[in-house]
């Protein structure tokens, strides 16, 4: 049976994206059951309506589906194995969906003992970010059984433009994987250029606006070349999460030298910079 605006729906981590994600479906019509570890986060969402919990396990007892969005393999592994933890509840038949950007791995060991228990798990993480989160434009890519997809996918449709199911357990990651170290090349790659620019004496406005006249003009170009020719960077995806992703990647065997060099480029600037936005790479580079 696909979700309908009747299904129950529990919702597990408000950062910034989860609130928007999370926003985006009581706008759509549904009812959500919502838990944050600071529960004032859960205040904005309240006030939409939504009711909250005491715990993950309580979330999952209240609900027929329940959507996680946390920031790394910790506390995935802690929601699920904690005291109170979803692992906790009793209730059984019942879907989870991670769409938290952590490593194959960690969703093949859930999905395990969600199997165990008698429940679904699919692993669901996105790409974009603020912006996307926010107009519900956001890409979701999962992995795990195609009847669980096809039951979940109308709450996906209200988070994102398109909903991809990429294979089994864990493709849903490896793929965003993929994804975001390709992200992070074009990062890179658009931090230097632009620094190679300035170094030649071009201003930086002109040649930013060169790129973005010609045929290797791209939205994301657009978006941050703003973030380079203010020197501000804001977060919108935190570069400390970008290192973590670039670590899983190495993690799965990532040993290409544009890979490699960007790996190396990140985990360095995480020290300093891990705050700023992903652009922030930029002042990295130029130090």
């Amino acid at each position: 049976m696909k979700i309908s605006k009747t299904t129950k729906i529990g919702w597990i981590g408000l950062g910034a994206m989860g609130k928007l994600m999370a926003q985006n479906l009581i706008n759509a019509g549904y009812n959500l059951t919502v838990y944050n570890r600071t529960r004032s986060k859960e205040k904005a969402l309240v006030e939409m309506g939504a009711s909250t919990a005491s715990g993950p396990s309580e979330v999952l007892d209240s609900s027929d589906v329940v959507f996680l969005m946390v920031a790394d393999d910790n506390s995935t592994e802690k929601v699920f194995t904690e005291k109170g933890g979803l692992l906790s509840s009793k209730a059984t038949g019942k879907i989870i969906v991670n769409m938290s950007t952590v490593s194959p791995s960690i969703s093949q060991q859930m999905a395990r003992k969600c199997l165990d228990k008698g429940r679904h798990y699919l692993d669901a993480p996105v790409s974009g970010s603020i912006k996307q989160a926010t107009e519900a434009t956001l890409v979701i890519i999962a992995g795990g059984e195609q009847k669980v997809f096809d039951q979940v996918k109308p709450a996906l449709d209200v988070m994102g433009k398109k909903a991809f199911l990429m294979g089994d357990t864990g493709s849903g990651n490896k793929t965003k994987l993929a994804v975001n170290t390709y992200l992070a090349i074009m990062t890179q790659g658009l931090a230097e250029v632009a620094l190679f620019a300035r170094q030649m004496g071009i201003d930086q406005e002109t040649f930013l606006d060169v790129i973005a006249t010609g045929g290797l003009n791209s939205p994301y170009s657009n978006i941050k070349s703003q973030s380079i020719v203010k020197n501000e960077f804001p977060s919108a995806f935190a570069l400390k999460h970008m290192a973590k992703d670039l670590r899983l990647a190495v993690d799965e065997k990532l040993n290409s030298p544009l890979g490699k060099t960007t790996y190396e480029s990140y985990q360095q600037a995480e020290k300093s910079l891990g705050e700023e936005d992903v652009m922030a790479i930029l002042k990295y580079l130029k130090s």
